[in-house]
Parts: C-alpha cells; structure tokens; sequence
C-alpha cells in the first residue's frame, strides 16, 4: 500500500497517513503526492468532507521523515526544492474547497502539526500529544505554516511552542486553541465520523463560500514568504543543524553552543 493514500467512505474522503512502522513520519514523496489526491478528492462530487487521520495506527504523524532531512545537509538547492514540495502541498490543502477534519491520535509533531492547522477542524483523542520542534534541530518552522498557528492561537502561545519545542497533551493543545474537541481515545473515530456524517448533510455552497470568506481574513505576503524560503534552505548549511540531526540520530540533548 501506498504511504498516503484516498479513501472514499460514503460522502466522506479520507486522506490516510500509511507508514505505521515509522510512526507516519512524512516523507518527501508523500508531500509529492498530497496535491494530485487533494485534486481527485476536489473534484469528486461524491465526496463532502474531507478527513485526515493516520489510519489503524494510533498515530497521527511524528512528523517529517528526519532520515531524508538528514541528505539536505549543506545543500541549500535541494533543501529550497524541498521547502517547496511542502509548500505546495500544504497550500494546496490549506485551500481545499471541500470541509476538512484532522482526526488526531498519539503523535501530532512538527510536520504533523503543518498538516493538522491546514484542517478546518481538529478533533483529539485523550491520547494525543503536540508539538513543533524544529528548535531541536537548529531548524526554523516555514512562514506559511507558522501564519497558520499565530492566525490559531495568538503570537505569545505560537512563541510558547515553537522557541521551547515543548510537547502538551490533548487537554492543553484545546486550552490553548490548538484543537477543538478532545474526546476518549476509544471513541476518536466513532465521533469523528458522526461529525464528517454531519457537515455532510450541510450545504456545500454555504461552506465553500464560508471557507473562502474565512480564508481571506489570512493576508499572504509574497515577499516575506520569498525571504522565509532562504532561511529555511540556509538552515541546512547551519552549524545547529548539524548539532542536532547529530543528537537526534545518536539519541542525546543537543548542545546549542
């Protein structure tokens, strides 16, 4: 089976994160490949909403494949082509015309996190935990997606997340605004489900329209996006970086020196 994946379930699409053995960490060819599902989930009328999940798994995503990060290393050509890869997937799914569900269990980390604010709703199970730790890394979170969490929850709490790389439970992630609905972690799909069943019902117009109207209170600025693309590439050339792919693969604390 393919690492992500469409399913039709009635009226409902379901964008199924599929590599269980690596905790549905996302992987440059999965990026590749979110637009051309997104674009067949679009532009079937039988599909109403759209949820993400991580399948069977009890996962959500542990974020992005760090092996393949790893290769960006002083290659700052290969890690712009990257930062766009993730870019157009998660513009692509950020204006998707359709209603979209995050469905969240276990792990909602860094790339993980990109995906779920791109969602107009996410519900968790009890179970879940989030995070953004590219501060781990020496890394720096892409401007679109860091909008996206400043738009959520304010800058003081985007601030809290992403300068400590700090890890919350599903409790505090709605709290905080991250999520909207925590449920017990046996009854995620259940009412997950019953939610799509129900915005199912709903007219589409109305949500389409709604969805561009809110959308457009978000102002798109081409030339910090333009300047965010550098640092992000340049990151990879960086000293931290090299710190903590180190650290990560040989399971210790970076030292930031």
């Amino acid at each position: 089976m393919a690492d992500i994946t469409l399913e039709i379930n009635g009226a409902i699409g379901e964008l199924v994160l599929n590599r269980p053995a690596a905790r549905n960490a996302i992987t440059r060819a999965m990026w590749r490949d979110i637009p051309a599902l997104l674009g067949k989930a679009a532009n079937d009328p039988g599909i109403r909403v759209l949820v993400i999940h991580g399948g069977q798994s009890g996962v959500f995503s542990a974020g992005a494949d760090i092996s393949e990060l790893g290769k960006l290393k002083d290659n700052e050509d290969e890690a712009v082509r990257f930062h766009g890869e993730m870019t157009v997937a998660l513009g692509t799914l950020a204006s998707f015309p359709k209603p979209v569900i995050a469905r969240i269990e276990g792990p909602c980390i860094g790339a993980g996190m990109a995906l779920a604010l791109c969602c107009d709703m996410r519900f968790a199970g009890s179970t879940a935990r989030f995070g953004i730790t590219p501060a781990k890394l020496g890394l720096i979170y892409p401007l679109g997606d860091t909008r996206r969490l400043v738009t959520l929850i304010g800058p003081a709490r985007a601030k809290d997340i992403l300068l400590s790389s700090r890890l919350m439970d599903a409790d505090e992630a709605q709290r905080m605004g991250l999520i909207e609905q925590v449920v017990p972690a046996d009854e995620i799909i259940a009412y997950t489900l019953g939610r799509a069943q129900e915005m199912a019902g709903r007219s589409l117009f109305t949500q389409q329209a709604m969805k561009r109207m809110i959308n457009s209170l978000s102002e798109f600025d081409p030339a910090a996006e333009a300047q965010s693309r550098e640092i992000f590439a340049q990151c990879f050339s960086g000293k931290d970086f090299a710190e903590g792919y180190a650290a990560f693969t040989q399971k210790r604390k970076p030292d930031f020196s």
